[in-house]
């Protein structure tokens, strides 16, 4: 604040901020995988094991709430462009029993002119937090971590792995 409660203004935004034009690209097939967990109480995950959470099926709600987020992402990142889906596919992998962690990876596909990326990690993000919503009734102190792209293909820059 600059003491007039009005606040400082940093930058001028006008004309700085723009969707990119991608008019004049081909479409291409394109794939991007992302990956990210949370972490809970080992006794917290034995509960979402045996579907014993006050909320019901935590993980066909992750899944649905993925899927719906990839479907959104334009509507929530203001400069990215609103795609047509072809497949979102968003997989759980429980540690084995004793341990702490759900790991959520999703891959988002599509035929256009710009890349899935931002897609993938938005069904990412959003079942996190879903888990997240989900056991937090019973786990105040979970985690959610390590969500990242992993993978994409497709467009000029052809087929990249991050891990």
């Amino acid at each position: 604040m600059d003491g007039t409660g009005r606040g400082l203004i940093v930058a001028e935004a006008q004309d700085r901020v723009r969707m990119v034009d991608v008019g004049g690209k081909p479409d291409t097939e394109r794939e991007a995988t992302a990956k990210g967990w949370v972490r809970m109480q080992p006794a917290t995950l034995e509960l979402l094991r045996e579907g014993k959470l006050p909320k019901g099926d935590v993980l066909a709600t992750a899944q649905v709430a993925s899927i719906m987020a990839a479907k959104k992402t334009s509507q929530l990142l203001p400069l990215c462009h609103p795609l047509l889906l072809t497949d979102v596919k968003v997989d759980f992998c429980l540690d084995q029993p004793g341990g702490d962690k759900v790991e959520i990876e999703a891959t988002v596909k599509c035929t256009g002119k710009t890349g899935v990326e931002m897609e993938a990690l938005t069904a990412v993000a959003v079942g996190a937090l879903t888990i997240y919503d989900m056991c937090k009734g019973v786990d105040k102190r979970m985690e959610i971590d390590g969500v990242r792209l992993t993978s994409k293909s497709g467009g000029k820059s052809g087929t990249v792995s991050f891990e």
